[in-house]
């Protein structure tokens, strides 16, 4: 049999496969090469069928469903490539639902395959049976059961399209274990477009030409870009954009790492615990620019008070985004990259050195008030801010950092010197605990070649801490550090300062995590005295394959900056 390929002329042969075997040979012709699953009954064809393509397709057999979601999201964050994940029925697709949430919010690109029940019990509540599809709707970006083979090409075609496609996200396809089963004739044709979905809009000249006139009459300019820049892949635009204007620039959390932080006009991050200059400098700026970010609220605080004296030009893929949260006086529906390329040239080449003189000055502020305590402690214990700042020399800001949630994620994005782009991987607008480990696997599979630190505290660790046995059973070189602190730190912080140190159930006794460790076969080291840090980091950060390093730090530190939830930018505190 042969089958005409749309808009082509050249036939293409058709093959008698398996339903099971044809989802391999998608994800093969799509450039698929690493999957991170766990099997189970309802998934067991695919998995039958995957004993003959080891060569071509390298499965990952995680220890958990919630581990095979974070680390395709890991993998698809540091390579920027789609990330692939498999389970099965019931409560196997439903591990994944937190994973997939996380991904919808952080635009990460996830093609989930769910094995589901033979379609002929569906709804009737058969073993592991479970509506995937009406319970993932809500958080995926496209998804669809299949109940007959034939339907698979196309379905996993559109499911590649879709998820990597314009703003990126996660796709599930649910397949049948009968579709998985029965044999069709297979052909496999690459998605294209989609009727009615356009996922790059048509930039329109008249805000271009509206944000630079805005842009070049502007005294205090201030730019802030988010993780679109880096899904845009628009790095080196945004650096041109920033060098050519003066304009001071700054990062959403989900942005660290799309600018260099070493740069004379990066100002900081921003946030509820960001920097305090970024943050103040809101409400002063006249000229506010927005490239990549959707205006969460942990950036805004008070909506009603957020740089309500600036004009605001918002450059933004997902029209949702815009006029969302924060009314935009211009905005540019389109692409970060294609945005600044066509802005570029329209603008004036200038400097802002004065406006950049009152950031510095803000540093200085901030530097007195709240980092040098933090990195010169003076108490015995160690602090988080001390040992990531520590890291950040060592390993001279160029490492794939990957952090949990909690105070050392805020830590990490305020003391670690990013210098390379794609080198921060967070949980940003879920903030799911546990995403750490797991991600920070799939970031070393996606970029082998590049030096992964996991930044995890003891709380988030022991959510996902079996995934150490896919670090053992695969030689995955990941550097994992936990800061320990015998507290869910972020929560006891809110305790302390608006709960009247009322420490209601956060206080933890932990298990021994070095013999845990040892038991898993990865080299481990625990740390009490400062004195003792560098050689410590020396050690850990040497050898080629995995070591875990836990520093025990002070219990009752706090993460400063701080904007309280839901106050104006401006009423920062410094302590």
């Amino acid at each position: 049999m042969e089958v005409l390929v749309k808009n082509s002329k050249k036939k293409v042969e058709s093959e008698r496969l398996s339903g099971s075997e044809a989802i391999l040979r998608c994800l093969i012709n799509e450039g698929v090469n690493t999957i991170f699953g766990y099997p189970g009954g309802a998934i067991m064809p695919v998995y039958d069928a995957l004993y003959d393509y080891e060569a071509q397709l390298k499965h990952v057999l995680v220890r958990h469903e919630q581990g095979a979601i974070h680390s395709a999201q890991g993998f698809a964050r540091s390579s920027g490539e789609v990330g692939v994940c498999l389970a099965t029925s019931g409560p196997g697709a439903t591990n994944l639902i937190t994973g997939i949430t996380d991904a919808q919010i952080d635009s990460t690109p996830i093609v989930c395959i769910t094995g589901q029940v033979a379609s002929h019990l569906l709804g009737s509540d058969a073993f592991q049976e479970t509506d995937i599809i009406g319970i993932s709707m809500p958080v995926t970006k496209w998804n669809f059961q299949v109940t007959r083979p034939e339907e698979i090409p196309e379905a996993l075609a559109k499911a590649f399209y879709i998820a990597q496609s314009g703003r990126p996200g996660p796709v599930l396809i649910d397949i049948t274990k009968d579709a998985q089963q029965a044999f069709f004739d297979f052909t496999y044709e690459p998605c294209e477009r989609i009727r009615s979905y356009q996922p790059y809009p048509e930039l329109n000249e008249e805000p271009l030409r509206a944000a630079a006139e805005l842009i070049n009459k502007a005294k205090k300019p201030y730019l802030l870009f988010g993780q679109g820049v880096i899904l845009s892949g628009a790095e080196k635009e945004l650096k041109a954009f920033i060098e050519k204007t003066g304009i001071p620039a700054a990062s959403t959390l989900l942005g660290l790492s799309a600018f260099s932080t070493r740069h004379p006009l990066y100002v900081g991050y921003t946030g509820m615990h960001g920097n305090y200059g970024p943050n103040l400098k809101t409400n002063e700026c006249d000229v506010f620019i927005a490239i990549g970010m959707r205006f969460d609220d942990r950036v805004t605080g008070d909506v009603n008070t957020y740089a309500k004296q600036a004009k605001v030009i918002h450059i933004e893929l997902d029209p949702a985004e815009i006029n969302k949260n924060i009314p935009a006086d211009v905005a540019i529906n389109g692409d970060a990259k294609q945005a600044l390329q066509s802005l570029l040239p329209l603008v004036d080449k200038k400097s802002h050195d004065e406006w950049l003189k009152e950031f510095r000055e803000c540093d200085m502020v901030e530097m007195d008030k709240a980092i040098r305590k933090s990195i010169q402690p003076k108490s015995k214990l160690m602090t988080m801010a001390e040992v990531i700042h520590k890291l950040s020399e060592k390993t001279h800001g160029k490492s794939v950092v990957v952090t949990d949630v909690g105070q050392h994620q805020m830590m990490a994005g305020r003391y670690y010197k990013f210098d390379q782009v794609k080198s921060h991987i967070t949980s940003g607008g879920l903030g799911t605990m546990g995403f750490c480990l797991p991600a920070a696997i799939g970031a070393k599979i996606g970029k082998p070649n590049r030096e992964v630190i996991a930044i995890i505290g003891d709380g988030g660790f022991q959510m996902t801490i079996q995934e150490l046995g896919v670090i053992m059973q695969y030689q995955i070189g990941v550097k994992i550090l936990i800061l320990n602190n015998s507290f869910l730190g972020m929560v006891r912080q809110w305790q302390q300062l608006f709960f009247d140190r009322r420490y209601s159930f956060t206080e933890m006794d932990n298990p021994d995590f070095i013999k845990i460790a040892e038991g898993y076969r990865i080299p481990s080291q625990r740390v009490h005295e400062r004195e003792d840090l560098d050689d410590a980091f020396n050690q850990w950060l040497n050898p080629e394959g995995a070591s875990l390093l836990e520093v025990v730090v002070e219990k009752e530190e706090n993460v400063f900056p701080m904007v309280p939830s839901g106050s104006c930018v401006s009423k920062i505190r410094l302590d």
